[in-house]
């Protein structure tokens, strides 16, 4: 087991992302979801042609389970399928990325707001929880997915905890534009520790009490990335549409 998996099983003792264990996955979910992770990582940069036939071997599906995914993955915004041609991995739509980056907020700041003063015990040990994992990962030199995949459990874990979990789902399916500029966002040391920091300024605000400084801590935590856009679309120029 690598230290990835690890983290995975810890995040489901915590009871975060139990959505997908009540049942085992389908062909077509698995595939889903390494699709839509090695889009999102940039593994399979824009403009990448995706072949059916060559994607249906790699991951040992037949063509029916295959086309699922894909169509997922095209009313998520992450493909366009050409019928009877191919299969290609959309640009970086900055509008989609607005959108997503609105979405988020607003929930996440009604979020904090209904959970400040009246959050519990248990939640605010799983919130710690996850920030001590993500420091861990940092101070093992860890995979930067493991520590996005903590990162993605401590929003989750907010959501659960103010009873709108269901709503996490939602904000994944559009937000594949906006964490593709977030892993085009380069990750060094000083941006993760800025997360952390972030993070416990969001559970101190809670833990106090501090509906206002909830708020605060996540509009200005959730705001960094999309300040780079314009910078980020001027490094990358054939990653966002002409």
């Amino acid at each position: 087991m690598n230290d990835q998996d690890s983290f995975t099983d810890v995040i489901t003792r915590l009871g975060i992302g139990g959505e997908t264990k009540t049942a085992p996955q389908t062909a077509a979910a698995r595939t889903l979801d390494s699709l839509r992770r090695r889009i999102i990582s940039l593994q399979l940069p824009p403009d990448t042609v995706l072949t059916r036939s060559e994607l249906a071997r790699e991951y040992g599906v037949s063509q029916t389970p295959l086309r699922d995914a894909l169509q997922k993955l095209e009313a998520e915004g992450l493909v366009d399928i050409f019928p009877q041609s191919k299969t290609v991995v959309t640009r970086i739509n900055p509008d989609e990325i607005e959108e997503a980056h609105f979405l988020r907020r607003s929930v996440e700041i009604e979020v904090v707001r209904k959970l400040a003063g009246q959050i519990s015990d248990s939640t605010l040990t799983r919130l710690q929880t996850l920030v001590s994992m993500q420091e861990m990962v940092v101070a093992n030199g860890d995979d930067i997915s493991a520590f996005q995949d903590i990162d993605d459990a401590f929003h989750q874990a907010l959501l659960a905890a103010a009873g709108y979990g269901g709503l996490h789902r939602l904000i994944r399916s559009r937000s594949g534009h906006l964490n593709r500029l977030r892993r085009l966002d380069m990750w060094d040391d000083e941006k993760v520790q800025r997360i952390i920091r972030e993070h416990k300024q969001v559970i101190e605000a809670l833990r106090s009490g501090d509906a206002d400084g909830a708020v605060s801590a996540v509009r200005t935590h959730l705001s960094q990335t999309i300040k780079r856009l314009d910078r980020l679309r001027a490094e990358h120029p054939t990653y966002f549409p002409d």
